[in-house]
């Protein structure tokens, strides 16, 4: 029986858009910077995955600079700035906060100052959706990007980023957008690509990768796939729910994004989870990808409020179009059949 895939929030499959655009650009073996023919015909390919990208985002209004990731175009966002932020945000926007912000229990963040503060847009861990304040300084829109109905130019942020992985891109190459007329200093400086915000040559092949990907995510929005997939998810927290006892949804009360479940069982650790998960064939996930392999306590669920029996023990699920009623059903079956294990011992 093949593997389920459920650990979309951690990296989406490639499409097999962007995996046409990532070959037919390893052909063009001009440097986008030349003059020539060549060089041109590689700068036409970056200017229109930047169009794509922009047009999917409804980025109307802001100049995008193409990044090694999200994590790098975070950097270039907040570095330097004194920006508020909380507990919640990715490790890398976390590393540039100055002051913390609070959250309630159902995840959102309340923004005192939203030209001095940081917002994501949802939670990868539990899939909480924030309402992002007009004026709002800085937004790390990696997850809702490509899974929300979005235009960036009617939210008011300053200053945005995404990643080209999280909707179906390759890996490595992600983008900040910023209100046309602001500046960002340069954290890599050598030849001044990029409109003088990213020296480097292009990766030409992963630009072209995210612009395919990105117009591919925008008709799978018009076209209403996420809301089978929401559809799904209600259908997977039901059947969590029936398996009674202490099952905790974190989040469930609040606006989330329609692929994410993040479910909790005090004393069960997520990492035994994952493992068991793993070798029942299913690929789940205990938290954010981005931690060199670690399985660690969800410090977002502390900072929800949450005790550390309950943040030790969270499982996220995250899936996407394609995924199928019987794959989350055969979840549903062998992680239930493993709490029913777990609470056998623990007795």
């Amino acid at each position: 029986m093949s593997r389920v895939y459920l650990d979309w929030n951690a990296t989406a499959p490639l499409r097999p858009e962007a995996r046409a655009a990532v070959a037919d650009a390893l052909d063009l073996i001009g440097n986008p910077s030349s003059v020539h023919e060549e060089g041109r015909a590689a700068k036409a390919a970056i200017e229109r995955a930047r169009a794509q990208v922009l047009e999917a985002i409804g980025g109307e209004g802001y100049d995008l600079v193409f990044t090694s990731g999200a994590t790098e175009a975070a950097a270039l966002a907040c570095a330097g700035r004194g920006l508020a932020g909380a507990a919640i945000e990715h490790d890398a926007v976390r590393a540039w906060i100055e002051e913390v912000l609070p959250v309630d229990g159902e995840g959102r963040v309340r923004v005192a100052d939203p030209a001095g503060s940081v917002l994501q847009l949802a939670n990868s861990e539990t899939g909480v959706v924030q309402a992002l304040p007009a004026g709002l300084a800085v937004s790390d829109m990696t997850q809702g990007f490509g899974k929300l109905p979005l235009r960036l130019s009617e939210t008011g942020v300053e200053m945005a980023f995404v990643s080209a992985h999280k909707i179906g891109g390759p890996k490595g190459v992600g983008a900040l957008l910023l209100r046309q007329g602001r500046d960002v200093a340069a954290r890599i400086r050598g030849g001044g690509q990029e409109m003088g915000r990213r020296s480097g040559t292009e990766n030409i092949p992963g630009i072209a990768g995210f612009g395919a990907a990105a117009e591919a995510a925008r008709r799978d929005l018009d076209a209403g796939l996420w809301d089978g997939v929401a559809e799904l998810r209600n259908i997977l927290e039901k059947n969590l729910e029936a398996l009674g006892g202490q099952i905790i949804l974190v989040g469930k009360g609040a606006r989330r994004l329609p692929n994410t479940v993040c479910v909790a069982v005090p004393g069960w650790k997520g990492e035994t989870q994952v493992m068991t998960m793993d070798l029942a064939g299913i690929s789940v996930s205990a938290g954010s990808a981005c931690s060199s392999g670690k399985v660690r306590a969800s410090g977002v669920l502390r900072a929800m409020g949450h005790d550390d029996a309950t943040a030790a023990s969270a499982l996220r699920v995250s899936f996407g179009p394609g995924v199928t009623r019987a794959e989350l059903d055969r979840f549903a079956e062998r992680w239930g059949a493993a709490l029913a294990r777990h609470r056998a011992r623990a007795a």
